[in-house]
């Protein structure tokens, strides 16, 4: 009679891995086991589906699409019901029970083995800017559903509840997220959105209930992580043939208007020497501001984005100009630091010029959201055990992850965008990327399931 044959089952995949048979040597079998249970989870996983992800993200393209080839799907719209319905019913196929909360945010639950176990959440936006590309918010809910999909494919139940999320109106100032995280300030509700209807107006659109925001927000502790996939924006994956960025954190940004006051006066009779014209002061400081961001190493960076000289005729030297300040960097004391620098130099243009340059903050600035460190080497070690090369990197762009940092272990993934272009319809990120930050997100949610948050301590 042949010997009893043991089939040893994969924890990630719950399928048969493995087979022997008692008769087999002793430290045969020992190594056998040992192998199995110790094959990482990465390894176990089914692959993305780069052809369904191209699919879908084409066919959330056609809600909103315009004749350029990208998409008008702002918040609120038409196309952005159109859309948010899409990506509902596909998330109701993938078997998650989907609500809409009060802030106008799609949530659909994939249960977890363990009750008292925090819920893992994972997603992004899919309204998008006028004019905008397909990519840009899309990338990071459908690669969130495809990781539910694969979960459903290996038959595996995560101890952890899974929360996939579509935060609503992201590019109108990340409502979706401050409404979730307690921070939507009444007056943003009056804030006419580019469809047209207040944001107040908008959530009750789309399905929110602002009398319920309290009910329905999340408080620190309440989940066990939040990851967010989204594409670079930038060309830094693209230009270095890197596959993934694993993001340290969101800037920090600082924003002021500046007005420089001279003396208007006749162009043609006023000689040079006699002028205290804004508009030379004006393209001085621009200058200044260059320089004062470049004197120093870092990735900080600060831009002078709008400016405006008055009268404005051109026979009359411009009295007044009026400009932007806006500075961006990981370290609030770098912003800090630069602006002052900034100022200093603005005095000495002052003291060459007769031209009085004044800084008034604008009450858009948002602190440095620095990303979780261990989620950070989470990712990072997926990204690794793939076979796909990864970076540190800071992103330069708003997200709703830098509102979910307040309230729960925060990272973000991004994947390459082709030419480093957003914001436009010529935004493009290959299959092969989608597929490749699925895999990573995969891994990583799988690994915090597992308690990985517990035992990592920093990123790689």
């Amino acid at each position: 009679m042949s010997a009893p044959t043991i089939y040893l089952i994969n924890c990630y995949t719950l399928s048969s891995t493995s087979q022997f048979d008692l008769a087999m040597p002793k430290p045969l079998i020992l190594l056998i086991v040992f192998a199995v249970l110790t094959i990482p989870a990465y390894a176990q996983w089914p692959a993305a589906d780069a052809q369904r992800l191209e699919e879908r993200i084409k066919t959330l393209a056609t809600h909103g699409a315009n004749a350029d080839g990208g998409v008008d799907r702002v918040a609120y719209s038409q196309a952005d019901l159109d859309g948010r319905a899409y990506v509902r019913q596909l998330m109701e196929d993938a078997g998650l029970e989907v609500r809409v909360d009060a802030g106008g945010n799609i949530i659909g639950r994939r249960a977890g083995s363990d009750p008292d176990a925090k819920p893992i959440m994972f997603g992004s936006h899919i309204d998008s800017v006028p004019g905008g590309g397909n990519y840009d918010g899309p990338a990071g809910v459908l690669t969130a559903l495809e990781v539910i999909e694969l979960f459903n494919q290996a038959e595996h139940t995560t101890r952890h509840p899974l929360d996939m999320i579509v935060f609503s109106n992201e590019e109108g100032g990340l409502v979706g997220s401050l409404a979730l995280t307690g921070k939507l300030r009444d007056s943003a509700l009056d804030v006419v959105s580019h469809s047209g209807l207040t944001i107040a107006e908008g959530t009750e659109a789309i399905g929110g209930n602002l009398e319920n925001l309290e009910q329905d927000q999340l408080h620190p502790g309440d989940l066990e992580a939040f990851v967010e996939l989204h594409i670079e924006q930038g060309a830094v994956l693209d230009n270095n043939g890197i596959n993934i960025g694993v993001v340290e954190g969101i800037v920090g940004i600082g924003w002021w208007d500046v007005t420089l006051t001279g003396i208007a006066n006749h162009a043609g009779t006023t000689p040079m020497y006699l002028r205290d014209d804004a508009m030379l002061a004006a393209a001085e400081l621009t200058i200044a501001v260059n320089e004062a961001a470049t004197s120093r190493p870092g990735g900080q960076v600060a831009t002078v984005g709008r400016i405006q000289a008055f009268p404005g005729a051109p026979n009359v030297i411009p009295g007044r100009v009026e400009m932007s300040l806006e500075i961006r960097d990981l370290d609030q004391t770098v912003i800090d630091e630069i602006f002052v620098e900034i100022q200093r130099r603005a005095a000495a243009i002052t003291t060459r010029s007769g031209v009085t340059i004044e800084f008034a903050p604008v009450d858009v600035a948002s602190q440095p959201a620095p990303t979780d460190s261990r989620v950070q080497a989470v990712i990072a070690n997926a990204a690794e055990q793939l076979g796909l090369s990864h970076r540190l990197m800071p992103s330069g762009a708003g997200h709703d992850a830098q509102d979910m940092v307040a309230i729960a272990p925060t990272g973000m993934i991004f994947v390459p965008s082709q030419d480093g272009l957003s914001h436009t319809p010529r935004e493009f990120t290959s299959a092969e990327d989608l597929a490749n930050g699925a895999n990573v997100l995969l891994s990583t949610i799988a690994a915090i399931d597992d308690g990985a948050l517990q035992t990592t301590t920093e990123a790689e």
